[in-house]
């Protein structure tokens, strides 16, 4: 999996990604709003990653025919699972850094 075009992600443009979804109020301009709003978009990429395999099985049962359908089904999934890989690396480059800090 290429994801070298996701490498600018970071907890601001997540934040703003958030908030212009919808799924990040004023009031939840925190931590545990931003960690919501990941796990919803993990979410969210299993569903797509769901459809894709449904719609494969739909083609090749022969009940699909339409290829330019399916290759947008699986296309979109795989965006989905390389962006919610590129968070989750975001996130633990985030921990590790966070615990090496010195107190």
């Amino acid at each position: 999996m290429d994801i070298s075009a996701l490498t600018n992600v970071t907890s601001s443009y997540i934040k703003n990604a958030a908030e212009e979804s919808g799924h990040l109020t004023v009031e939840d301009r925190g931590f545990e709003g931003v960690l919501q709003s990941a796990m919803d978009m993990v979410n969210e990429a299993n569903d797509l990653q769901n459809k894709s395999e449904e719609a494969e099985m739909q083609f090749m049962l022969g009940y699909a025919t339409n290829t330019h359908n399916l290759m947008a089904i699986q296309e979109k999934a795989d965006i989905a699972l390389n962006y919610t890989i590129a968070v989750r690396d975001k996130m633990l480059e985030s921990y590790k850094e966070i615990m090496n800090m010195q107190i």
